[in-house]
């Protein structure tokens, strides 16, 4: 396959006016999924906007209110999504939607009403394919400020632009993003083969097709994490599987960042492993001491956790400090361990189970 130079090719810019498709893919979702809407619908955007929401087999009330909704609104259209696969869900919506600009929301995220109007300014201006801003967690639980408080830290996932990035320009990666149909259409749309990472793979492959992908830190989406530390768990192995088969797949496209919570995972096993050495004698002595040098990185690492949490924004008090000082190595050890197994055997059929079961957990 050919390969243009990234950011050479500029992208259509429609007529003012023309219209806007909203997607976003729906698994239990019942707490977030009204409010999710109302901010979509409540978008300051010159032209007509429709919403596609794609639904998956929710076990909770999330389908009804979605049916709700679109009686009672013409914009809304509703497609399913058996499976539950993110990116079928993404193309789904895509292909049922009729304007030449789409912008990807999330039931887990709200926008504010200047969100499109702006990142279709963003778009013109330079010519972009697609454009993404910062996902800003926020939390309502002790647990899920933690989660937040590690999503907004470079600490946490690992500095990319959209957690925190302050300065615009050509990005690897969108969150969510605004992108124009034509060049959608052109690279193929969301690979189906894929089930996370997904925005990654398509956004890889329009900047190898020419096209820019754009950062904007004046773009902000506020994003609601998960609410419990199984289904945390659960989102990070997964996540991290899907980016150990990218990895398998493309090789050195992959960030150097991607590999730090695989590596954290190698140190702390070492460690344990040389610490059982040292306890049951097995090493002693001079070489015992020369072993503890494998100790350093995790020790390192700790007092970093410990610094983070401890330090300025720590939360609402000493529970969010608490929670965040496991938050982080959850997230780390989580997300390093299903790295290493996509690496080695491929990801497969491995799904993010984070969404399911939901109902035991309280209403916020």
């Amino acid at each position: 396959m050919h390969v243009a130079a990234p950011g050479r090719r500029d992208a259509p810019v429609p007529e003012e006016g023309s219209g806007v498709t909203f997607v976003m893919p729906v698994l239990n979702e019942e707490r977030y999924l009204r409010r999710a809407v109302e901010t979509v619908l409540a978008q300051d955007v010159p032209g007509p906007v429709e919403l596609v929401l794609a639904l998956g087999p929710s076990s909770d009330g999330t389908n009804l209110i979605a049916r709700d909704l679109a009686a009672g609104d013409a914009r809304i259209l509703l497609v399913d999504n058996p499976a539950a696969d993110i990116p079928v869900g993404l193309n789904r919506a895509i292909r049922a939607g009729r304007y030449p600009t789409i912008v990807r929301v999330d039931a887990h995220s709200e926008i504010s009403p200047d969100y499109t109007r702006r990142a279709l300014a963003t778009l013109a201006r330079v010519r972009a394919a697609n454009v993404g801003g910062v996902m800003h967690a926020e939390g309502r639980t002790p647990f899920q400020r933690a989660v937040a408080r590690a999503y907004n830290s470079p600490i946490g996932l690992g500095g990319g632009a959209y957690h925190g990035g302050t300065k615009e320009g050509p990005a690897e990666s969108a969150y969510l993003g605004v992108m124009r149909r034509a060049v959608l259409e052109e690279v193929g749309l969301f690979d189906e083969s894929i089930r996370r990472g997904e925005d990654w793979e398509l956004n890889l492959r329009i900047r190898r097709a020419g096209y820019r992908v754009w950062f904007d830190p004046e773009l902000s989406v506020v994003y609601w994490p998960r609410e419990s530390w199984t289904r945390l768990v659960r989102q990070f192995r997964a996540t991290g599987a899907w980016r150990g088969e990218l990895v398998r797949r493309y090789g050195r496209g992959n960030s150097l960042r991607f590999f730090a919570p695989p590596a954290l995972v190698v140190a702390v096993g070492v460690s344990i492993g040389v610490g059982l050495l040292q306890v049951t004698r097995v090493l002693s002595g001079a070489w015992a001491l020369i072993a503890s040098i494998v100790h350093l990185p995790v020790a390192v690492y700790a007092a970093l956790i410990g610094v983070v949490a401890a330090g300025p924004g720590g939360g609402k008090g000493w529970r969010d400090k608490l929670w965040t000082l496991a938050v982080l190595p959850t997230m780390h050890l989580s997300w390093g361990a299903g790295f290493m197994a996509g690496l080695l055997r491929g990801a497969h059929d491995t799904v993010d189970t984070s969404r399911l079961g939901d109902r035991n957990t309280p209403l916020p």
